[in-house]
């Protein structure tokens, strides 16, 4: 395997990364948010005109720690600079609403993806599967790419958007499930045109890995050597996350698309998001099957990521409330059940790893079929569409409206949406007694980095 002549990090680069974390200058910067984090409200600004006075403080020390770290990170120096006039201007202004906006236009991680570059973040922000609070985060980070990635993305899987990374350090805003970091989530004046997004590789490989094999003990799944192999390296996996999301991201806007079915800020059943997402994974896992034929190492690894992280993780992780990563992770596994590839026989959960590609393949091309049907077709008509294919797999509440065919087929879409149960596809047995298995296990990944 190639693999045994990967090179390791440089040792030198890993010291410096290691000493800005534990840069004095950081460590104040962090104590700072921290505290100044504790005067916002939700929608960012600090209203208690008595905290302003120390704010203030705040503000100017945390500028001061900016100017401190500035010299270890001088491919940052537009955005640093950026960010502190930023933090005068809030201060300067009594603490409203925060407007960071000049401070995300310099910032252009995407330019310059070179492994192991660190970065320095401070946004008045949110978080996903962590807060819907806009408060300020610091994120130490450091960028993710390998050069077979490098490579692949250059010759065939182009995404200039796209920015894998790994933390070094951060605020409470991500000691959560958080795993991405993206422009959109800055409070800011106006949305400007949006031209990066980071995702957390070393947190998706870190529960991953956690979780997937607290799974496969419990179900008494054999796993593959290289199987075995992806759960016991976090590197390897922190690699194989990378180009899973690679191709991932880029598919949202590629394909025989329903009119940008994801990326258009809609309200509209949340099954339509698990298919959404089901087809992006899909479509890597096809990518990889191809890279694995071209003899391509890390390929087969993002199949086994794919498929354990969707039929493992994904449905029993988060609220049942419209989960729809949840449930297409559901849909996968009941798929690869009723079609004989995956099998629980004798409380033990057995798989025909050679019959693995062609039925998830079989799985994307229903719903690119879906997909490319869908331009013909009314909103409606392709909801109603959407709905059969998941329902002819996964098993709906018996008190479903959409079940029943029960729908306001001739009022406004809002209405079929809103017929829509919370939990619409509830979990089958063996995913109740999975969760119950493996819950706390799931639970303690939060804020995981390796």
């Amino acid at each position: 395997m190639l693999w045994a002549a990967r090179p390791t990090a440089d040792a030198d680069e890993a010291a410096d990364r290691s000493a800005l974390a534990a840069h004095p200058a950081w460590g104040r910067l962090k104590r700072d948010v921290t505290e100044l984090r504790a005067m916002q409200v939700k929608d960012g600004s600090v209203p208690d005109a008595e905290q302003h006075a120390r704010a203030r403080e705040l503000v100017h020390a945390m500028s001061l720690a900016l100017d401190e770290l500035a010299p270890a990170l001088p491919h940052d120096e537009d955005y640093l600079t950026a960010v502190g006039k930023d933090l005068l201007r809030w201060s300067d202004a009594g603490f409203g609403v925060p407007d960071f906006l000049d401070s995300l236009m310099a910032f252009h991680p995407q330019r310059q993806r070179v492994d192991g570059l660190p970065h320095l973040v401070l946004f008045p922000m949110y978080t996903q599967n962590g807060s819907t609070d806009r408060r300020i985060e610091a994120v130490l980070l450091q960028v993710r790419w390998p050069d077979v990635v490098a490579q692949l993305e250059a010759e065939q899987f182009s995404n200039a958007l796209f920015v894998p990374v790994t933390f070094l350090d951060f605020t409470a805003g991500y000691d959560t499930n958080s795993a991405v970091l993206f422009p959109e989530t800055v409070a800011v004046r106006e949305v400007p045109p949006f031209t990066w997004g980071a995702i957390f590789a070393d947190r998706e490989a870190a529960r991953f890995r956690r979780v997937v094999r607290a799974a496969a003990d419990t179900t008494r799944l054999a796993l593959p050597p290289d199987a075995a192999r992806l759960l016991a390296d976090q590197r390897l996996a922190e690699e194989t996350f990378v180009l899973w999301d690679l191709v991932h991201d880029r598919t949202h806007m590629r394909g025989d698309l329903p009119f940008d079915p994801f990326m258009i800020k809609q309200r509209m059943p949340f099954f339509l998001y698990s298919l959404e997402e089901l087809r992006c994974d899909l479509t890597a896992f096809r990518a990889a099957v191809r890279l694995e034929a071209d003899g391509v190492p890390h390929a087969r690894y993002v199949q086994y990521a794919i498929l354990f992280d969707r039929i493992f993780r994904f449905p029993v992780t988060g609220t049942r409330v419209r989960n729809y990563d949840g449930l297409g992770g559901q849909l996968l596994f009941a798929w690869l059940h009723q079609h004989h590839v995956l099998h629980w026989t004798d409380t033990r959960l057995t798989i025909d790893w050679p019959q693995v590609p062609g039925a998830v393949i079989a799985l994307a091309e229903q719903i690119e079929q879906l997909y490319w049907r869908s331009i013909d077709r009314p909103k409606t008509a392709h909801w109603l569409a959407a709905y059969a294919l998941v329902s002819g797999t996964v098993t709906p509440h018996p008190a479903s409206a959409w079940a029943r065919g029960d729908l306001p087929l001739d009022g406004p879409p809002k209405g079929l949406t809103d017929a829509v149960l919370d939990d619409e596809f509830p979990l089958s047995m063996f995913y109740e007694a999975l969760a119950r298995k493996i819950g706390d296990v799931v639970a303690s990944t939060s804020g995981i980095t390796a």
